[in-house]
């Protein structure tokens, strides 16, 4: 390759990334590298079988122009998947079971060079990860109000490298259904692996699948040996961690990770404290760390994104505009969570498309029907009944939670426990265990004689009703 090459591929890039945008350009382009450009044909490498059937489908087009604008000579484009160096491997026992294939992709890191010039997903399949999508950056992620906490520690974590002081471990992200948690843990994964780290992006369900393989091919061990040999363990959805030797071995690991001072970062769809499937300890683990709430998406966030999936968009179909006041209407109207205003995006584009008509506010107001949800009443925690319910009375959350039985304390347990059972989706053996461990009989009780009380005193049954108020503004 001459220098002559490497400057139009430079020049090649610029002008990509002014046509498309930094952050398009970083999440599709920014690993793209140039092989050579000889006899008619420029060979670009990326290092992930996805990023080129992507960029084949939608950009080959893009780079091919821009190249030939540089050298008339070329015809063709060839797109071709990098792959990893690999060491010879060290000689060692052959096992008598064959290893489960997560065991033995992790293992096999070992064997590849982690120089900087490595490609990252080739290393990260080798670790055995979930798959990642490449759109899912810190270069993507629309930062508000509502998500600049965990934003600014996801960041901290992909930028610290190995060796340094942990500001806080684990990192405990959670939030409803699409507001961002998996788009901030893969964002992390592509920026945290470099050449003095490994990061690991597991789903809970991959996590499962793993432990499972290597329990039924006798090969624990080494799935034990591979995780914990990980600096940065990033875990997807861990609400849907089950079984017992599971939630173990997840425990084992949170523990030898975290003390061994390596980072581990969570993230689920409800705080430590509501995870009434996973151990006790392992939910005081997780919440030992930083714990940090996505809240619901605002408007002025909702348009950013909306301005964002849309440029995204335009990118492959030049022609689909939406105007201002039909931008404006959705990020008003359709308020749930991002995978809606996706989706949105998504009905725009169609319309636009098969019909060959411009969008306009009351083709979305037509289109947007079924997306446009009754507010959702707010999540009432436990927590924050005590905490109303204790200074509504002038006693102690530790008092609720007490063997206590004088009447200045039992009477504002049980208010707390009938509010618990009506405002929230618990069972009456979890709200009982979450009042100082008590049986769900206890809790029973408690509803039952609260509803006599509201039933025949007016005042008090106000005073309950001020209670809820102060609990779902």
């Amino acid at each position: 390759m001459t220098s002559t090459d490497r400057e139009r591929w430079q020049r090649v890039k610029e002008q990509l990334r002014k046509q498309l945008g930094e952050d398009v350009f970083t999440s599709w382009f920014g690993r793209m590298e140039l092989d050579a450009a000889d006899n008619g044909m420029v060979r670009l490498s990326v290092p992930t079988r996805f990023l080129r059937t992507w960029i084949q489908a939608h950009y080959s087009e893009h780079v091919l122009a821009k190249w030939q604008a540089e050298d008339a000579t070329i015809s063709r484009l060839e797109l071709s998947v990098r792959s990893a160096a690999i060491r010879p491997p060290v000689a060692k026992p052959k096992p008598t079971a064959e290893p489960a294939a997560f065991s033995r992709d992790l293992r096999e890191v070992d064997g590849v060079e982690t120089r900087a010039s490595v490609p990252f997903m080739s290393v990260h399949e080798a670790l055995g990860g979930s798959p990642l999508d490449p759109r899912l950056t810190f270069e993507t992620f629309i930062v508000g109000r509502s998500n600049t906490l965990a934003h600014a520690a996801a960041k901290q974590v992909a930028t610290s490298r190995r060796g340094e002081q942990l500001m806080f471990n684990p990192l405990y992200i959670h939030a409803a259904v699409g507001l961002g948690k998996t788009h901030l843990l893969q964002a992390i994964t592509w920026a945290g692996n470099g050449a003095d780290r490994k990061v690991l992006y597991l789903t809970a369900e991959r996590f499962m699948y793993g432990f499972v393989s290597a329990l039924k091919t006798q090969t624990t061990l080494a799935f034990k040996e591979a995780v914990r040999a990980i600096d940065v363990l990033v875990i997807d959805d861990v609400q849907f961690l089950q079984g017992r030797s599971t939630q173990a071995e997840f425990c084992h690991t949170l523990n030898a990770l975290i003390d061994a001072g390596r980072q581990v970062v969570i993230a689920s769809d409800r705080p430590p404290s509501d995870l009434e499937s996973l151990d006790d300890r392992v939910r005081s683990r997780l919440a030992g760390g930083l714990v940090v709430e996505i809240g619901s998406l605002g408007e002025e966030l909702r348009f950013e994104i909306l301005k964002s999936r849309i440029a995204a968009a335009r990118l492959y179909h030049p022609g689909f505009e939406v105007p201002a006041p039909v931008l404006a209407y959705i990020a008003k109207a359709v308020t749930n969570n991002g995978r809606d205003l996706e989706g949105a995006v998504n009905r725009l584009l169609a319309h636009n498309k098969l019909s060959g008509q411009p969008v306009t506010l009351e083709m979305a107001e037509r289109e947007m029907r079924d997306l446009i949800r009754p507010q959702e009443p707010k999540r009432v925690r436990i927590e924050d009944i005590q905490r109303v319910v204790a200074r509504q009375y002038n006693v102690s959350r530790a008092d609720l939670l007490s063997s206590r039985r004088t009447a200045n304390v039992v009477r504002p347990r049980q208010v707390a426990m009938y509010l618990a059972k009506i405002l929230t989706l618990r069972s009456l053996p979890e709200i009982g265990r979450r009042f100082g461990g008590r049986d769900h009989t206890t809790v029973l009780h408690a509803v039952r004689k609260i509803e006599a009380l509201a039933g025949n005193d007016t005042a008090f049954a106000e005073e309950i009703e001020g209670l809820k108020r102060q609990l779902q503004d």
